[in-house]
């Protein structure tokens, strides 16, 4: 048994996913693996499930009806992770996007370093982000440094989705009460973690742009977590972010 789970989001990820799994799996550190796939029509969680075959004490797989967004797929695997026995909760993308040795570290700022929420960043020393276009850089960077002044974190990459949680955070958060699907919902999360007074620590990675497979990354994405930041400001100004019951 380990005491880790990664947890990842698919949709129409069948160029990536068995070799994140396979890469994963190889870690001098074990992990487990949960996949939400969100009715992949390319067959992404047909591919899971043979591999279930091969890794059964290891690989689990979440499988939902259609495209319910990023934010409701980590919540539904926080709660799957909650009735089991894990202490370190994982994020992490099927593309490549974030080099899996990277979890060692993220691993390694919890259990060695004391962080409650571990998060892989791309702007903590620098700008480290490889093939992206210039414009969407800017637009990265830019949206966190908005986030910092609006929210007072002192997190350089708020929307970063690279993320290790202690179980306890998981715990407090009420989860029913994380509003936001897209681009917004990691900063949210972040954000509650941090109101709530759990240490935050950022570990520098290197952001490689996917190589294959499709981005789903879009504007509507993006201005949710514009406006987003705003009312996740104003709900805790106003109502407070409170620990679940």
């Amino acid at each position: 048994m380990s005491d880790s789970v990664v947890i990842i989001p698919t949709y129409n990820e069948k160029e990536n996913i068995e070799a994140i799994i396979r890469t994963v799996f190889n870690l001098p550190k074990s992990f487990h693996i949960l996949v939400i796939d969100d009715g992949s029509p390319d067959g992404t969680a047909a591919i899971v499930k043979n591999l279930q075959t091969e890794f059964p004490d290891q690989l689990y797989l979440i499988e939902r009806s259609g495209k319910l967004g990023l934010g409701t797929a980590y919540i539904a695997g926080f709660k799957w992770v909650l009735d089991r026995d894990y202490e370190y909760v994982f994020e992490m993308d099927a593309d490549f996007s974030h080099n899996p040795n990277d979890l060692i570290k993220l691993y390694a700022a919890c259990v060695s370093d004391g962080a409650d929420l571990a998060v892989g960043s791309r702007y903590y020393s620098g700008v480290n982000v490889v093939n992206w276009p210039m414009g969407r850089v800017l637009m990265s960077y830019f949206a966190s440094k908005y986030v910092r002044i609006i929210t007072g974190m002192k997190v350089k990459d708020a929307t970063a989705g690279f993320v290790c949680y202690k179980r306890q955070v998981l715990e407090t958060i009420d989860l029913d009460n994380i509003r936001f699907k897209g681009y917004a919902f990691q900063v949210e999360m972040k954000y509650t973690a941090y109101c709530l007074g759990f240490d935050i620590k950022e570990v520098s990675i290197v952001f490689v742009n996917r190589m294959l497979g499709t981005s789903k990354m879009n504007s509507g994405i993006f201005a949710e977590g514009v406006f987003g930041v705003l009312t996740m400001r104003f709900r805790q100004l106003f109502g407070g972010i409170k620990k679940k019951q």
